[in-house]
């Protein structure tokens, strides 16, 4: 398992393949695009989606939580797909052996009442100004503020050989934002197109690589 450290306004985050990241100062592992319920929600509609895919996100979040150690947990938005099922049951399980505060900053997608969450625990926020960073769900662009949010779902289009080109998840940074991949299993991609001065970290199975623009295609 290969992370990145990369520096935003002087301060140090570790990017996990996950599409995770940790930030060092604050002891702090920031996740974007859970998107629990959302296989669940799935298969009552009728997807033939294997019952093991339930579970998947758990075993990553736990995964990361493990490699890190972090003194808390924050959801960068969508934690939850839609209302609540059976996989509220097993987040409500996982959160009571955590041993880290967490904290939720609502997304469009967590329509489960702040009460739900102040049950188990979860701090929710619509947004959270931390130094002279703004954790927010979707981009956001404030004066004298970096940005850390999720939303968009980021991933480039690479050129292979031929007219061959791969999709992948990445960490989208902008001069004064970073936009993290969704941490989810089951969810899709939007292709970003950087411009000259933003750095794509693309999160593979098992590094984060930052890649040149020459290697993107864009449309």
């Amino acid at each position: 398992m290969e992370t990145l450290k990369i520096n935003c306004h002087q301060r140090s985050f570790v990017l996990h393949p996950s599409g995770a990241a940790y930030w060092e100062e604050k002891g702090m592992l920031l996740i974007a695009d859970v998107h629990l319920g959302k296989v669940t929600h799935f298969r009552k509609h009728g997807s033939a989606i294997p019952q093991a895919s339930l579970y998947q996100n758990f075993e990553k979040l736990q995964a990361v939580v493990d490699y890190f150690k972090p003194k808390s947990v924050c959801f960068l938005g969508d934690l939850f797909h839609s209302s609540i099922n059976s996989e509220w049951h097993l987040f409500k399980d996982w959160i009571e052996q955590l041993q880290s505060e967490v904290v939720l900053i609502s997304g469009n997608h967590d329509i489960i009442s702040k009460s739900m969450f102040d049950g188990i625990n979860v701090t929710v926020k619509e947004e959270w100004l931390i130094d002279d960073f703004l954790l927010t769900h979707y981009p956001e662009s404030r004066d004298g503020l970096f940005n850390l949010s999720g939303h968009i779902h980021p991933g480039v289009r690479l050129k292979g050989f031929g007219k061959q080109f791969l999709k992948v998840s990445c960490f989208f940074r902008r001069e004064q934002q970073l936009i993290f991949p969704a941490f989810g299993n089951f969810t899709g991609k939007f292709i970003v197109e950087p411009n000259s001065k933003d750095r794509i970290y693309v999160n593979t199975r098992d590094e984060v690589i930052e890649i040149s623009a020459k290697l993107i295609a864009l449309k």
